[in-house]
């Protein structure tokens, strides 16, 4: 194995008040970094340690100083630099880590809906894990760059309830506050219980309605409440009354609702199962989630799959270099020659 694959493995510390694996770097200079990063895709060859020891061990609030900086000492963007000096799934992780979240979140959601075909997944994940005042960052992001809404994209990539939800998600409009009213808990619960088993046919619009805007600690109270008057979970109900990718995005709002980790660990590990990896899916969630629950996505990883992220990837990577990326992103912090080891909780 070469040295570069050995690169900061082994970050075992949890920070109190974090569930990310990567916070502010110690020490940080944006200028120090940036003329290191300058030298690194500069010289002979691309000191690729460098790269990594610098962009996966800085915050993403400290990587837009850096970026800022290089931009007004260089005169280019960091960005163009390093597609221009790197390629293949090493260069898509090393752009995304300089990426703003929103923006990053706004490439994403447009690589989505490009070309012949939706990758509904990838619509449903994001939207369904961001909160609605990331949602509305992202909306802005995007009309920045393509010059078009969001809603417009979502709206001519797919149809009937499906889109309707995605619209709703996509306007942010999801309470989040974390006070419960037990009331309006029994009254939804009826309401989607009239919606769909207590009835011919469904009313799928009142199921958007509270899946989409009610709050995570909210939607809990109301689905315990819909099994005392049902006899049934929340998830048969949808399942028996539901189908498509409708369907596919109210169970992902209830799987975010009782354990958005697991929800996210579960994609990961269907992104590294058979016989290709989804790298799209893969870089998404590492780098997106590195600085708010990967450490909670790892623990339920193990938990779930019996074996921890870190061996998942180390298996299903299909370069050395490729196994990098992700080990880092899964949060590392040491530049020591290293055995590999497990990084699941």
């Amino acid at each position: 194995m070469r040295p570069l694959v050995r690169i900061l493995i082994g970050k075992y510390i949890q920070w109190v008040g974090s569930r990310g694996t990567i916070r502010d770097y110690p020490g940080f200079s944006r200028a120090v970094d940036a003329e290191a990063i300058r030298k690194a895709i500069r010289g002979i060859g691309t000191d690729e340690k460098t790269l990594i020891g610098i962009l996966t061990e800085r915050s993403n609030a400290q990587r837009q100083l850096i970026v800022q900086e290089y931009q007004a000492k260089y005169k280019q963007e960091l960005k163009d630099d390093l597609k221009g000096d790197l390629s293949g799934y090493f260069e898509h992780v090393m752009v995304a880590l300089v990426t703003a979240p929103a923006l990053f979140d706004a490439k994403q959601l447009k690589k989505s809906m490009k070309g012949t075909g939706t990758d509904e997944d990838a619509l449903i994940e994001i939207l369904t894990t961001r909160t609605s005042r990331q949602m509305k960052e992202i909306t802005q992001a995007y009309y920045t760059v393509y010059k078009k809404s969001l809603g417009d994209d979502i709206s001519s990539e797919t149809s009937g309830d499906f889109r309707k939800a995605l619209l709703t998600l996509a306007d942010g409009r999801r309470d989040e506050s974390l006070k419960v009213d037990e009331h309006l808990a029994k009254k939804d619960a009826q309401i989607l219980f009239n919606a769909g088993e207590n009835k011919w046919g469904t009313d799928e619009d009142k199921f958007t309605e509270v899946l989409c805007l009610r709050s995570f600690p909210q939607l809990r109270l109301t689905f315990d409440e819909y099994r005392n008057i049902s006899q049934k979970d929340i998830e048969d109900s949808i399942k028996g009354e539901l189908s498509g990718h409708f369907e596919d995005l109210l169970l992902a709002i209830v799987h975010c609702t009782r354990n958005t980790p697991a929800f996210l660990a579960a994609r990961l590990h269907q992104a590294l199962k058979g016989a290709g990896t989804d790298e799209f899916t893969l870089n998404r969630i590492m780098v997106s989630r590195s600085e708010i629950d990967l450490l909670d996505i790892r623990h339920e990883f193990k938990k779930n799959y019996g074996h921890s992220l870190h061996s998942a990837i180390q298996m299903d990577a299909h370069t050395p270099g490729q196994l990098q990326d992700y080990l880092d992103c899964a949060g590392t912090d040491s530049w020591q020659d290293l055995p590999l080891q497990p990084l699941g909780l």
